[in-house]
């Protein structure tokens, strides 16, 4: 039985990340030989992304979305809106160096604006005072870059626990861990925490959502999957994030909508 190589103890970070990534890469790709019939030709791979679905749901089902509905029962909406203010502005900071990166001088002053604004003025992020101010948020990230620079996305992938991506963005995702301001706080348990809090705080606000394409009689994979390489394409354009289109998003102050009868 051929034994599978281990990363040194001395690799950390994005290389240990990177090595993982390439093992999965290549799980998906030696199960992906087991193809559906007429697949779609953005998605070779449906018969592992299938199967990784159904494992991502069940462990949602089990664990992270149990979790997300006790996070909106005991947490106020205005504490959970500034949560993801927080969170939404420090994802700002890469953003601005992925917009530099593709030279979008527009969006790149834009999202410097945004950071800044929102951190001495909005309290570390908590407040949203750029968007009040009217200053678009332009949502970027490395695997974006990639993009803007030639870079095809690649067949759809969907990721155990981080559910859809492409194979450029998985590609991706060790520089986008890099760039991630959360990666560099300490003590560790402190970062952990903020981890934690992003992981739950991004399935709270995924409950509406999920409710409506739980209720709804279509096949939830190819769905998601076609809504996620829509809105990864809007992104590559850059289109910039209004404050109607963040209000639109956060209707209803967040509150779990009721569950779709069974």
């Amino acid at each position: 039985m051929t034994n599978i190589p281990q990363p040194s103890g001395r690799v950390q970070g994005p290389a240990r990340a990177a090595f993982w990534l390439a093992l999965v890469l290549g799980a998906a790709l030696l199960t992906g030989c087991a193809t559906v019939a007429n697949p779609d030709p953005r998605d070779p791979l449906e018969s592992y992304n299938r199967s990784m679905t159904n494992f991502n749901e069940q462990l949602d089902a089990l664990v992270l979305k149990p979790v997300a509905i006790a996070y909106q029962d005991v947490t106020p909406p205005p504490v959970r809106t500034g949560v993801s203010n927080f969170f939404a502005n420090i994802g700002d900071v890469w953003s601005f160096v992925n917009n530099v990166l593709q030279l979008r001088g527009e969006a790149a002053a834009s999202t410097f604006m945004r950071v800044n604004v929102n951190t001495f003025m909005g309290i570390g992020g908590v407040l949203d005072i750029a968007s009040e101010l009217g200053i678009d948020r332009y949502k970027q990230d490395f695997g974006l870059t990639l993009g803007h620079w030639g870079m095809a996305t690649g067949p759809y992938l969907v990721l155990p626990i981080l559910g859809p991506s492409t194979v450029r963005d998985t590609l991706a995702l060790p520089v986008d861990m890099k760039g991630n301001v959360i990666g560099y706080v300490d003590p560790v348990s402190a970062r952990n925490s903020l981890y934690v809090l992003r992981a739950v705080d991004v399935r709270a606000n995924l409950l509406r959502a999920g409710s409506v394409l739980d209720s709804a009689a279509l096949d939830k994979y190819s769905f998601t999957r076609d809504v996620f390489l829509q809105v990864r394409s809007q992104q590559q354009g850059g289109t910039a994030q209004n404050a109607e289109e963040k209000e639109e998003r956060n209707a209803n102050d967040g509150m779990l909508p009721e569950e779709p009868p069974r």
